[in-house]
């Protein structure tokens, strides 16, 4: 059984957290049902509700129009919640079960017998103040993945509306303290992740130089034309700089008509997407970024332990055994490296 590395969950923000090492009833993701799926590791990100509704996210609409954005958060709310989530994981380590990445080797350790590998990543940086100060503590705690933005503005830029059919081209890109974000992460070592960046912000990433471009879960805009998803022009620059693309499983980011529909949403739809996006820069490029416990997928998958059921319609559809090996592992074992450094 393949070894796999998942770019993006939510499994952090559930309120029965307390029950993941064990195993809990629900959700996507729990270490038991990890182990049997052949997961070793993974990015798990501290994501933040919008304090004054119980729902965090937006309204998913299939109208041009959309959802709009969710109003942006304060930042010593977010630093406190944020600080919060962060600790669940961190418990987790403390209590054998994880072991926190914080350079490659934690990851090559996983790949041989190890603790599962848990990247810690901010999805969106409102937990960050605007001077950057707070970042190097974040750092000192193990963060080594952030999204400057969810899909929603924030001092460093402005997320992406959920909008169907739409282009990504909506609103203002980086802001100057965004920028500086994007700077002082590729001085430290930690991935500037641009799932739920608009357009505009994506190039201004891209002119900045700064490091790969990295996408944790995003789809192709050609194959299901939603805001969310990532143009040619957008996947052609992540494989011009060696970075990476992580598929989504969500069905209204997959599918053709955009409907965020569970039953009848195939698993060919997550490797036709990341067919689209190997033919165009590469399977090298090529990776997993579920967004379990953060959307829904398809009843076809299921949860976690259906992902050896969804590398074998990989193989169905024509990929190598070498290929999948790439995309469930060694391409965001590479890219890590990149954006981390070798050593450690």
């Amino acid at each position: 059984m393949a070894i796999i590395f998942d770019g993006h969950n939510d499994s952090l923000t559930r309120e029965d957290h307390d029950r993941f090492a064990a195993g809990r009833e629900g959700g996507h993701l729990d270490l038991p049902r990890m182990a049997a799926a052949g997961m070793r590791g993974g990015i798990f990100a501290v994501f933040i509700r919008n304090p004054e509704t119980a729902d965090y996210r937006p309204v998913q609409s299939n109208r041009p129009g959309g959802a709009g954005p969710a109003p942006e958060l304060d930042h010593s709310f977010a630093a406190a919640a944020s600080s919060a989530a962060a600790g669940r994981l961190l418990a987790l380590e403390r209590g054998g079960h994880v072991r926190v990445a914080r350079a490659i080797c934690d990851v090559d350790a996983a790949a041989e017998s190890g603790p599962l590998a848990a990247v810690l990543h901010l999805e969106g940086a409102e937990a960050i103040d605007a001077g950057l100060e707070a970042l190097d503590l974040w750092y000192a705690a193990g963060l080594r993945s952030l999204g400057p933005v969810w899909s929603r503005p924030n001092a460093f830029g402005h997320g992406v509306r959920f909008r169907y059919p739409s282009t990504p081209d909506i609103g203002p890109g980086l802001t100057e303290a965004g920028k500086a974000l994007a700077r002082r992460c590729a001085e430290l070592g930690i991935v500037f992740d641009l799932a739920h960046m608009n357009e505009a912000g994506f190039w201004d990433a891209a002119a900045l130089e700064a490091a790969p471009l990295v996408v944790s879960h995003a789809g192709a805009h050609a194959v299901c034309p939603n805001s969310r998803n990532l143009t040619d022009a957008q996947i052609d620059a992540v494989g011009a700089t060696g970075g990476l693309v992580g598929i989504v499983f969500a069905p209204a980011f997959l599918r053709p008509d955009g409907k965020n529909q569970s039953a009848g949403t195939p698993l060919s739809l997550i490797v036709q997407h990341a067919r689209h996006v190997a033919d165009r820069i590469g399977v090298g490029h090529v990776a997993l970024g579920s967004d379990f416990d953060g959307t829904e997928v398809p009843d076809a998958l299921g949860d976690v332990t259906g992902l050896p059921r969804l590398l074998d319609e990989f193989a169905t559809h024509g990929f190598s055994a070498a290929e999948i090996e790439a995309i469930a592992w060694g391409n965001w074992r590479r890219t890590l490296a990149r954006c981390w450094g070798e050593a450690g």
